[in-house]
C-alpha cells in the first residue's frame, strides 16, 4: 500500500515537471505546405480513470502534465497525462524510484505491481518494472 509522503512526494514531482519543463506545443506538423494525418488522440486522465472505474482526485492540473489520484477494487495508483512524449520520459527520468510504470502514448500510471497488472489489459499499456524504456509487457513474435 502506498504511503501519503509518497504519494505526496509524487504529486510535487509532478508539479515540479510542470513548473519547470518547456515543450512544444500542440499544434499540427505541417511537412511542404500539406497537413499530416493525425495520430489517434492520446487518451486523458479522465478517459483512463473511467476505462479502470474509478473516479480522479485532481492532484496537478497543468498544461504540460496532470495527474490524478485513483482507487479502485484492485488498489491505489496515480494516472499521469503530458502533452509531449518527451515530457513524460523527462518526467519519468526523474521519478526513478516510482516504479513499476504501465505506460501508453504520452500517459503512465504509477502503482503498486499487482495493480498495474490488472490495469495492464483494460489500458492496453506496456509495464516497465525498472527503466521505463524497457517494456516488460511480452511481445508477439514477428
Amino acid at each position: 500500500m502506498t504511503t501519503f509522503p509518497r504519494l505526496a512526494t509524487l504529486a510535487l514531482l509532478a508539479g515540479l515537471v510542470a513548473g519547470c519543463s518547456s515543450g512544444g506545443g500542440w499544434s499540427d506538423y505541417v511537412a511542404a505546405g500539406k497537413s499530416q494525418p493525425a495520430a489517434a488522440s492520446p487518451m486523458t486522465v479522465e478517459q483512463i480513470s473511467k476505462k479502470v472505474g474509478c473516479k480522479p482526485k485532481m492532484q496537478v492540473d497543468a498544461d504540460e502534465v496532470r495527474t490524478a489520484y485513483c482507487k479502485t477494487q484492485d488498489g491505489e495508483f496515480f494516472v499521469n497525462t503530458f502533452k509531449t512524449e518527451e515530457l513524460k520520459n523527462e518526467w519519468m527520468d526523474r521519478a526513478p524510484e516510482y516504479n513499476p510504470h504501465l505506460v501508453g502514448p504520452k500517459w503512465t500510471v504509477l502503482g503498486p505491481l499487482k495493480v498495474l497488472e490488472a490495469l495492464r489489459g483494460p489500458l492496453n499499456g506496456d509495464l516497465h518494472l525498472t527503466d521505463h524504456r524497457v517494456s516488460m509487457t511480452p511481445q508477439p513474435n514477428s
